[in-house]
């Protein structure tokens, strides 16, 4: 049985004691973009479709496999992907389209 996560979108599993893409079997440390907004993350580590947002404890775009989502520091969590269509503007402020039921 093979251990199996994802990096950024892209599915992972552990072999011979290492984390490696399963397509292709590279070492997850050479990096990949997101598979949802193509980019890699800012040098802070931060999903680049997001950045930095203020006031928030963590925060992870969802990188097309999953919901996005953002825990706040009182310890609520939105979840991106049901409120709606989603982006972050200059300001580091996340715009929501409440398009979904």
């Amino acid at each position: 049985m093979v251990a199996k996560s994802h990096q950024r979108g892209h599915e992972t599993e552990y072999i011979d004691g290492r984390w490696v893409y399963s397509d292709d079997k590279s070492p997850i440390t050479t990096g990949r973009p997101c598979v949802r907004c193509g980019r890699v993350p800012t040098p802070e580590g931060y999903d680049a479709c997001l950045g930095y947002i203020p006031n928030i404890k963590s925060a992870c775009c969802g990188h097309g496999i999953g919901e996005g989502y953002i825990d706040e520091i009182n310890h609520t969590r939105k979840v991106l992907d049901r409120l709606g269509e989603w982006q972050v503007n200059s300001n580091h402020t996340i715009i929501i389209k409440l398009d979904k039921q």
